[in-house]
């Protein structure tokens, strides 16, 4: 697929981009060249390639899910200005 210079000013025009002549021309080598990329990596035969979620095989590093701090809930309860069966009591903001 190619793109002639009607499209690139259409593109432009689409995007409210203002181009000049020379800059459509320079565009319109640009865009071509990435439709020739594409077009050349869909030419590779992936019939065999099984999909990657990234390019290298990283594993994240998972550590053991351990309880390593004590429970200290009734130490920061019992300083706590108003606490009702285990909840803090705050003042109403919001009427």
């Amino acid at each position: 697929m190619s793109l002639s210079i009607d499209d690139v000013n259409r593109i432009a025009h689409l995007a409210r981009i203002r181009v000049s002549g020379d800059e459509a021309v320079q565009y319109q080598g640009q865009l071509n060249g990435i439709f020739d990329l594409i077009a050349q990596m869909q030419a590779v035969d992936t019939a065999g390639v099984a999909p990657m979620a990234h390019a290298r095989d990283l594993f994240q590093r998972l550590r053991a899910d351990v309880v390593t701090e004590p429970n200290r809930r009734e130490a920061f309860q019992s300083v706590a200005p108003q606490v009702a069966d285990g909840l803090y009591l705050v003042p109403k903001v919001i009427e």
